[in-house]
């Protein structure tokens, strides 16, 4: 999980895709954080996105770097508690000037039942669960 996370780190953008009713939606993310042993990413209240994972919480991730990209398959599970969302943003502090983990709105999921499978044109491709 901390090759995934440093990977995601490195690449500074991934993209997050979730589903809406039958219809992907994928956008740019770039906040990527193990806190207590699982792998965390951010978003706001106010986003579809958050409304698409609480609906259904099976998401996708992925990133390239250095010709070697990383799909990371699973579900995202909301911590609604302050000491996660503390540490997101204790780890992201440029985040400050938009989120607080007090404001109501900062959000942080971790995955769950996740396959992170990296990949090359070169290499064969190297699965890790988490």
């Amino acid at each position: 999980m901390e090759r995934v996370c440093n990977f995601l780190k490195e690449a500074g953008v991934y993209y997050l895709a979730t589903v809406e009713e039958d219809q992907p939606r994928v956008r740019p993310f770039g906040t990527a954080h193990i806190f207590e042993g699982k792998l965390y990413i951010q978003t706001g209240k106010v986003k579809p996105c958050s409304k698409q994972l609480l609906d259904n919480p099976k998401a996708e991730i992925c990133a390239f770097h250095n010709g070697t990209w990383v799909r990371v398959a699973g579900e995202l599970v909301e911590d609604d508690r302050v000491e996660a969302k503390k540490s997101m943003l204790d780890a992201y502090p440029n985040l400050r000037g938009m989120y607080d983990e007090n404001d109501g709105n900062t959000q942080v999921f971790y995955f769950q039942n996740a396959t992170a499978t990296f990949s090359s044109f070169t290499a064969a491709p190297e699965t890790i669960t988490f």
